[in-house]
This record gives C-alpha cells, sequence and structure tokens, in this order.
C-alpha cells in the first residue's frame, strides 16, 4: 500500500511564496503519475499539477499556470509544489496524489489516482 505525507503548508501574505513536499513510501513504481489538487472551504475539489514520475512534462491548471511549479527527487520519492505570488484564492487544503497507468487525458481528474494524502492547509491572508 503506497502511503503519501504532505508537509510545508502554512500561512503566508499575500505575494508570498510555500514549497509543499509529498513524500511517498511503500511500493513506488517507475509508472506512477503524481501530483497535487486542492480543496477550498465550500467548494469542490480540483486538479493543481501533476507529472509522470518517469518524464519530465508537467501539467497545470490555468489559474496555477507560470506560479506553481511541480519538481521531483526520485531517489528520495518525493515531489514538490513549489507555490510563488500566492493570492488569497490559493487558500486551501493541498492533497498530494499517486495513481499508476494514468493517461495522459485523465490527469487532471481525481478518479485517475488511487493514493491521497491527508492534505495540508495552506492559508494566504494578509
Amino acid at each position: 500500500q503506497v502511503q503519501l505525507a504532505e508537509s510545508g503548508g502554512g500561512v503566508v501574505q499575500p505575494g508570498g511564496s510555500l514549497k509543499l513536499s509529498c513524500a511517498a513510501s511503500g511500493p513506488t513504481s517507475r509508472s506512477f503519475a503524481m501530483g497535487w489538487f486542492r480543496q477550498a472551504p465550500g467548494k469542490q475539489r480540483d486538479f493543481v499539477a501533476a507529472m509522470r514520475w518517469s518524464g519530465t512534462n508537467t501539467y497545470y491548471s490555468d489559474n496555477v499556470k507560470g506560479r506553481f511549479f511541480i519538481s521531483r527527487n526520485s531517489a528520495k520519492d518525493t515531489v514538490y509544489l513549489q507555490m510563488n505570488s500566492l493570492k488569497t484564492e490559493d487558500t486551501a487544503v493541498y492533497f498530494c496524489v499517486a495513481g499508476t497507468g494514468v493517461i495522459l487525458s485523465a490527469l487532471r481528474s481525481e478518479a485517475a489516482y488511487s493514493y491521497w494524502g491527508q492534505g495540508t492547509q495552506v492559508t494566504v491572508s494578509s
């Protein structure tokens, strides 16, 4: 059973930066896709970013593109989300996700990911 543990959430002022980490443990696979979703209070859970473990292509939602950057450290089985120029509307619980055999067209879909972390709170407030 793959387990995902997020860290790095917190409170930051608008315009600030945070870096989230997600450490994977268990039977991880080079065929994984990993990414991040977020859920703001009273709203549905939305796709943020994703990448394939074995590739370099990255994928982002339109409202974070150019501000957020996903990356990985294969040796540590860890994926990161660098968040810059944060806005109040970025306030949400951020979930790390992982899945096997995720096709390109499904990367932005919750249903494509079998493994979810517990979530980490990010609050952007002045």
